[in-house]
């Protein structure tokens, strides 16, 4: 049995059908039909019943996938293992927030560079929702996020309390100003709207950027509010024009740490990284 013929079942089971389980793999349905086509072939058996236009899984097929769930498994673990064979030799896939990726990730890589010179590292930025998803996928080896994460294939690591506030530009009141955020997924954009709903902000309506200097610098010059790690605004360029005003504490207290799969290999370099991140903040 191939690999990409077992993803390619166990992917249809979990997306709930031929056309959903093509957009996954980014590939055309008669491709995915093809695959399970000759995976049932080559069991001998059929793997699901067709009901019209819809599937259910046979009583072959529930067997299947866990032997299937199993074998990708191990598969993800060699894979993971081979590229960390030796003296940390090969790349590491690494996923950071932007405000961390600012504040953190410096200091954090150049440690693992010193500990693991051979190890190249791999680093993308995005929302704590995308990150997490790229990590269950396999795309990232980790990711700092804002936590807590609970999730029962995850571990989240604890590195760092970050303190939320208000930022405004100088001058104007936020209360009879828009919001403006991270893009949907960001963990601080729940907290923003959450303040914003709990202190009164009389404006609903929100702008989106997608960059971290692009909101700083719209609020510098007042076009609006937002929430943000205090030492990032210490840190802009844009910090003499903007005001900081504290949060209560169930809005300004964001636990950030690293997330990896459970079931992986533990590497090294991860341990390295969130030791470095943890001896920067205490």
């Amino acid at each position: 049995m191939e690999l990409l013929a077992l993803r390619t079942f166990q992917t249809v089971v979990e997306e709930g059908g031929i056309l959903a389980a093509s957009r996954k793999l980014n590939t055309v349905q008669s491709n995915v039909t093809s695959r399970i086509r000759r995976l049932e072939e080559e069991l001998g058996t059929e793997l699901f019943f067709r009901k019209g236009r819809g599937l259910e899984l046979a009583p072959s097929g529930r067997v299947l996938l866990d032997y299937a769930r199993r074998m990708l498994l191990l598969e993800r673990q060699t894979s993971a293992a081979v590229r960390q064979a030796g003296e940390s030799v090969g790349e590491l896939r690494i996923g950071a927030m932007e405000t961390f990726a600012a504040l953190h990730l410096p200091a954090a890589l150049k440690a693992m560079r010193s500990a693991h010179p051979r190890l190249e590292p791999r680093v993308q930025t995005d929302t704590s929702a995308a990150l997490t998803a790229r990590v269950l996928a396999h795309k990232l080896d980790c990711a700092f996020v804002a936590g807590p994460v609970v999730h029962p294939e995850l571990d989240f690591v604890e590195l760092v309390v970050e303190e939320l506030v208000q930022v405004s530009a100088r001058g104007c009141d936020p209360v009879v100003q828009p919001l403006i955020l991270f893009r949907e997924g960001c963990a601080y954009r729940s907290r923003a709207i959450a303040w914003q709903r709990a202190s009164g902000h009389a404006v609903a309506d929100a702008m989106e950027f997608g960059t971290l200097e692009g909101i700083l610098g719209c609020v510098a010059v007042g076009l609006g509010w937002t929430l943000m790690p205090r030492r990032v605004v210490e840190q802009s360029p844009h910090a003499a024009d903007l005001a900081v005003a504290e949060l209560p504490a169930e809005f300004s207290r964001v636990p950030t740490g690293m997330i990896h799969l459970r079931d992986s290999p533990t590497l090294p370099a991860l341990r390295t990284l969130g030791e470095a991140v943890a001896r920067a903040a205490a």
